[in-house]
């Protein structure tokens, strides 16, 4: 999950100088912040499919090579139309990502632990994106943008070793892989099953709600600090580690309490909890600060990784075993259809006003509907 973040967060951190130096708009970045999403949006729930199929061990290896490829060829870009296809390809090439790290979770952990298990899992992606800021930052203002996508491409080569000396280990993989008896049997949930479950259906929703927050911060983190505290483009990277870092501390934190609380589901409470935080959001355009903006941006990012942690154990708790991935594709296909739809309107937003702060309000408020909407239906959805 970290590998993910560094090579699709590459962009975002270079947004400023890509965007100036090959002439894109405010309007038309928001489309190339959005092009990853929509691949990943039809991948995810196919590449479920897939990782159901075949188990993480084999398809997450697979798939990490062939996005390392994309992303490194983003450094041939020169304009927005190649950079938007290339974002596609991005996007279809990370989609097994999430789907085969919460099998992995599912399978490798016991039931008591999963709730843990993924709220650690969810630090991997804000990881990667506390650490390619500094990474990319420092690549473009040596040897220019495009050694920065080559450089964090090469980061996905150091994780190829790593996860055949644990993962093809024999002890993990009888833990992991789908033993042929457990396969066949019973029939397979297909995926009309999948998505139209209670769990499904309310996980989505409060994806929905809060992943608008989280592309907010991955995406135009590094403009708002340069359009709005003027900080200089190469040294946002100071700044933009912090909220990635709060991220992970929400998601551990939530994630182990709601372990604690001894429920196979997530507790109601939490989840309000989570929501208020995330919901800090609107009060990041009063910060005074570049620091005050990403204190505030912080606390919005860590309710958002409890969101994420909770909604997750929740829905993992309540579906077959052999639709984990693709449940996992789903929620994962529900971020990036958020991110498709917020992307493009945040960018007009800023580009009709002139700032950051009717987009930023909008986002906090955002996020009640879907969580009242989680509370209710959850009342009537059965126990695990």
């Amino acid at each position: 999950m970290a590998i993910s973040y560094v090579d699709r967060q590459t962009l975002a951190v270079l947004a400023p100088t890509v965007t100036r130096e090959l002439g894109i708009s405010e309007q038309r970045y928001g489309w190339l912040a959005g092009a990853f999403s929509l691949a990943y949006l039809v991948g995810a729930p196919l590449s479920g499919r897939f990782i159901d199929r075949v188990g993480a061990r084999r398809g997450l290896l697979w798939s990490v090579g062939l996005w390392s490829l994309v992303a490194a060829t983003h450094s041939l870009a020169g304009g927005f139309a190649t950079l938007f296809a290339l974002r596609i390809a991005l996007g279809v090439a990370e989609a097994p990502s999430f789907p085969g790290a919460a099998q992995t979770v599912h399978r490798a952990l016991p039931v008591a632990e999963r709730a843990r298990g993924l709220g650690v899992l969810f630090t991997g992606s804000s990881i990667g994106a506390a650490i390619v800021p500094p990474i990319a930052t420092a690549l473009s203002r040596r040897w220019g943008w495009q050694s920065a996508f080559l450089g964090t491409a090469a980061v996905g080569l150091l994780w190829v070793p790593l996860w055949i000396a644990t993962a093809y280990a024999p002890d993990t993989r009888r833990a992991i892989d789908v033993a042929p008896r457990e396969r066949n049997s019973e029939p397979p949930s297909s995926t009309w099953e999948v998505v139209a479950s209670p769990p499904v259906l309310r996980a989505i929703l409060l994806v929905l709600a809060s992943a608008p927050v989280v592309a907010f911060m991955l995406n135009w983190g590094a403009k708002l600090l340069v359009r709005a505290y003027d900080v200089p483009e190469l040294r946002v990277g100071a700044y933009l580690w912090l909220p990635p870092v709060l991220f992970d501390v929400g998601a551990v934190a939530f994630g182990d309490r709601a372990a604690r609380s001894g429920r196979l589901g997530t507790p109601p409470a939490l989840v309000v909890v989570a929501a208020a935080l995330a919901g800090s959001i609107a009060l990041v355009p009063f910060a005074r600060s570049p620091w005050g903006a990403m204190i505030l941006a912080g606390l919005a990012m860590a309710g958002a990784g409890g969101l994420y942690a909770l909604l997750t154990h929740d829905m993992l708790s309540r579906v077959p075993r052999d639709a984990v991935a693709m449940a996992g594709g789903i929620t994962a296909a529900a971020q990036s259809l958020a991110y498709v739809i917020a992307n493009p309107l945040i960018g007009r937003s800023v580009q009709r006003s002139g700032s950051y702060t009717a987009a930023l309000v909008m986002l906090g408020a955002w996020l009640v509907p879907g969580t009242v909407a989680w509370l209710t239906l959850r009342r009537s959805d059965p126990r695990p």
